[in-house]
């Protein structure tokens, strides 16, 4: 049976892809859409099939059901794969070699030519920061300077598709922002990246569209530039509640609770707001305080995770 044409549009394009490793279903269903040139960030919790789901885009490993089209070719063409840059979370490099002969060895993989890597190696040691130890081995490297150079090599070859597996691993605050202005400028320049990173915070201010993964399947997927225009929690100090009256406020909000005097719930942004208290005071509930706070990523992927779904 001939395999669908992918959109020219999309980067990555699975349906129903699943895997079973033995009686375990490591990745159940994923169906999911990556758009060229967008940053994507691969959210779940421990054991979601994250890794696994990368690893069949990739190629690295075959599925047992389902389909993956990459840069428009099946997950694993040698051509698509020349264009893909990845960084896995667990790496190990030929720690006898210095990182300059590392990148070397890599880009020759990649097939490119000597002239191009002679260029290409000092721009990217000087990109991550390790110029200066661009002659010093492998096996003398800290943990935070191996994740810069795996990042080196994730970009070696200007990938068009990059995926990054928590690469701010062993990282100081300096090192995070350095991968969050690499991952803008590869976006600048029309790459795509897709980012698994159980740091919510360094996916919050990196990423233009999250997808929620739980138990091998893609729950609901997001765009953050939503997320921070729109909803909101909101707490609230009151008197006066009737019964009643928080019976008709639950049908105005979202996920209402009640403490006492205090209240939380959800609204679609803070325009509703005004028309909440207007409506309390005409049921003559006492408002004593009111604190809109715009949803974090947190909050959203404990929301569609669940509370047992810890990164």
């Amino acid at each position: 049976m001939q395999q669908a044409p992918s959109s020219p549009n999309l980067a990555i394009e699975t349906r129903m892809l699943g895997k079973i490793f033995g009686s375990k279903v490591a990745v159940r269903g994923l169906t999911l859409e990556v758009a060229r040139g967008e940053v994507f960030g691969f959210l779940g919790p421990n054991g979601a099939g994250k890794s696994t789901s990368i690893k069949m885009m990739l190629g690295l490993i075959a599925p047992t059901w389902g389909k993956a089209l990459v840069l428009g070719s099946p997950a694993g063409d040698v051509a698509a794969r020349r264009k893909i840059g990845f960084l896995p979370e667990h790496f190990r490099f030929y720690e006898w070699l210095t990182a300059a002969e590392l990148l070397s060895v890599h880009g020759r993989l990649y097939g490119m030519v000597k002239t191009r890597l002679r260029e290409r190696i000092p721009e990217l040691l000087n990109e991550v920061g390790l110029w200066a130890h661009r002659e010093k081995r492998v096996r003398d490297f800290s943990k935070g300077m191996m994740q810069r150079l795996g990042l080196a090599q994730a970009l070696l070859n200007d990938p068009e598709l990059i995926f990054l597996d928590e690469p701010t691993s062993g990282l100081d605050p300096a090192g995070r922002k350095l991968v969050r202005d690499i991952i803008k400028a590869q976006r600048d320049r029309g790459a795509t990246v897709f980012l698994n990173s159980h740091l919510l915070g360094e996916v919050e201010v990196t990423c233009d569209r999250v997808g929620f993964i739980k138990n091998g399947e893609v729950l609901e997927t997001r765009r953050l530039g939503a997320l921070l225009e729109g909803e909101v929690t909101v707490t609230m100090r009151a008197g006066k509640l009737s019964p009643e009256t928080l019976v008709a406020l639950g049908q105005r909000v979202s996920s209402l609770k009640v403490a006492g005097d205090g209240l939380t719930f959800f609204t679609p942004s803070t325009d509703a707001l005004p028309d909440i208290v207007r409506f309390l005071v005409s049921q003559n509930v006492d408002v004593y305080e009111i604190t809109p706070q715009r949803l974090s990523l947190e909050d959203l992927f404990l929301r569609i995770v669940g509370p047992d779904g810890g990164l």
